[in-house]
């Protein structure tokens, strides 16, 4: 298992992802599941995978080999619009499910999801979930944070605190590292480094993945801060009056 997490801005996009990956307890890496397409000043895309390691590196590595040759059906680099993207990410995606899923049902679970933002020139930036299927769903101003994974633990926090149009994108990376935070504390299958991209919309100049590693010192006092802030908080709300409670 694995977390991935997209916020959409009205200014921008961070994703992000852990590096965790597993096929039991004593076989535990570290692995990128964040890749990058990008032509800067024509278009700048990233892809945020969850779930079976070799269906998610089988489609990344398809894509790439395929938008380095002109005339592709899968080229992400001729694309159109991020919406024939998003339809190319979702046919390799289902290309390779149906080549190997029945061949690995056996032996565990060959699906995946993924996450796909990016832009391109002469169109606004956007954000996508894509399922095992191939299909997807697309972020809005009213469903502005997609999830991959293990979604739950860091999932509240999100609900109360990020707002498109009024979170700045300082702000959507301190969340972002709340979130995994939340999700790291509750689930061992989650842990950093974690891989994060944050994109000014319509800047379409190149991006780079920045980690953050365990004991990275903006991470860790983002994450002081905010436990001590909660306990201060908690101390702060109104007492109980119930008979016996006090």
């Amino acid at each position: 298992m694995t977390y991935g997490l997209g916020l959409f801005l009205d200014d921008g996009l961070v994703i992000t992802t852990d590096t965790r990956t597993n096929a039991g307890v004593d076989h535990v890496a570290t692995v990128r599941k964040l890749n990058l397409f990008q032509r800067p000043g024509q278009s700048i895309m990233m892809l945020a995978s969850a779930g079976n390691l070799a269906t998610t590196q089988a489609v990344a590595t398809l894509l790439e080999q395929r938008s380095s040759h002109a005339g592709h059906p899968h080229n992400l680099f001729e694309a159109p619009t991020m919406f024939d993207a998003a339809n190319m990410v979702g046919g390799v995606l289902r290309e390779v499910m149906m080549a190997n899923a029945d061949y690995v049902k056996g032996y565990g679970d060959p699906s995946a999801s993924m996450l796909f933002g990016g832009q391109i020139a002469g169109a606004g930036h956007c954000l996508f979930l894509i399922y095992s299927a191939g299909n997807f769903i697309q972020a809005t101003a009213d469903t502005c944070f997609l999830q991959v994974g293990e979604l739950k633990y860091g999932k509240p926090i999100l609900d109360r605190a990020f707002r498109y149009g009024t979170t700045s994108m300082a702000d959507a990376v301190k969340l972002s590292l709340l979130s995994f935070d939340a999700t790291v504390r509750s689930n061992l299958s989650v842990a950093p480094p974690f891989d994060m991209i944050c994109y000014r919309a319509d800047s379409l100049e190149a991006v780079q993945i920045r980690r953050f590693e365990k004991q990275d010192a903006y991470y860790s006092d983002v994450r002081r801060s905010y436990s001590r802030s909660l306990r201060e908080t908690v101390a702060n709300l109104p007492v109980v009056d119930w008979p016996g409670v006090i």
